[in-house]
């Protein structure tokens, strides 16, 4: 059996034995709260625990090194819509120690996908329509100025109110422990 089938045969289970019912919530977030963290696997469980969260109390958004990266891309959409139609009027941006961003070799990386089956044709493509993988792959330096960073974008944003809160926190993915980075209260 492979994986989808082994994910399909427990959903299964899981539906005709109502365990869903313990997760009913609504779409708008109980804290009012939108969290920003990263992909990391050691957070999906932790980084919630660790904030005092249960399932609809924040709206979470996960990508990798919790980076606010364009101002007008996916994870700004997702902030806005947060605040404008779900009513969020609080953000925390979280960022880890040991992310795997702050490791990452965008030249490794680049040949890992030629190894995998993407052309050095495309590539050459890419960087010539003025697309700078080793820039878009760039890793993090310093993972609280990476924090500081996307709090900034935020917070600079044309379409954000200038009421809404938005923190900067570093967790350790060990215990759970959180640092302020920065705080929305007192940035105002």
């Amino acid at each position: 059996m492979n994986y989808l089938e082994e994910l399909m045969a427990f959903n299964q289970r899981f539906v005709e034995s109502h365990e869903y019912e313990q997760y009913k919530t609504s779409k708008f977030p109980n804290k009012k709260l939108v969290v920003l963290s990263c992909m990391d696997t050691r957070l999906s469980e932790l980084l919630p625990r660790a904030m005092n969260l249960r399932n609809g109390d924040a709206k979470i958004i996960k990508n990798a090194g919790a980076v606010v990266s364009h101002p007008f891309g996916s994870i700004m959409r997702s902030i806005i819509v947060a605040v404008y139609d779900l009513g969020a009027d609080e953000i925390c941006v979280i960022g880890h120690h040991g992310c795997g961003m702050g490791s990452i070799n965008s030249d490794e990386t680049i040949k890992k996908m030629m190894d995998k089956g993407i052309s050095p044709e495309t590539i050459h493509t890419l960087e010539y329509s003025g697309i700078d993988l080793k820039t878009w792959l760039q890793r993090i330096e310093s993972i609280p100025n990476s924090v500081r960073e996307s709090v900034r974008m935020i917070v600079n944003h044309p379409l954000i109110p200038k009421s809404l809160r938005v923190h900067g926190l570093v967790i350790d993915p060990e215990t759970g422990k959180l640092d302020v980075v920065v705080n929305g209260y007192e940035e105002k």
